[in-house]
């Protein structure tokens, strides 16, 4: 996504891609008038430019594994009062080459040119390795 400026965040509790599409399923049954959102403190100051075709790219045990596209940024008040944003995403997730990211806390933003290319469709990862050993092998700086 050449040119767009995006977030990412770590994916918590979710252990691999699939993890995520069946937690999203299960909170955004088909034909329900729920959406894909993730709700966080902070308002991002770059919203314009997070709204021209950002995504959300998701960090699952340590490496950006899938993104979601970013379709509005709302208000949302929780039940303590306070105002937050709720990031309001395409509820399409998909898959991304592995790139890895150290932990973090909250969502940082993400250049169009640090992001990772999206995978074909239908691949369901870019390789065969566990994670755990791609992880530790990007660690040491063989992949």
């Amino acid at each position: 996504m050449p040119g767009h400026l995006h977030l990412i965040k770590l994916c918590v509790g979710i252990d691999s891609v699939e993890s995520l599409v069946a937690w999203r399923a299960l909170h955004n049954p088909k034909g329900a008038e729920t959406r894909s959102q993730h709700v966080t403190r902070m308002w991002p100051k770059r919203a314009e430019e997070l709204l021209d075709g950002g995504s959300l790219y998701w960090v699952i045990k340590g490496q950006i594994q899938a993104r979601q596209r970013i379709t509005a940024l709302e208000e949302a008040i929780g039940q303590d009062g306070i105002k937050r944003c709720a990031i309001v995403m395409d509820p399409e997730i998909i898959r991304t080459s592995n790139a890895r990211r150290r932990a973090f806390q909250g969502w940082r933003y993400l250049k169009a040119e640090d992001a990772p290319p999206d995978l074909p469709k239908g691949h369901a990862s870019e390789d065969t390795l566990p994670p755990e050993l791609s992880s530790a092998l990007a660690e040491i700086g063989v992949l």
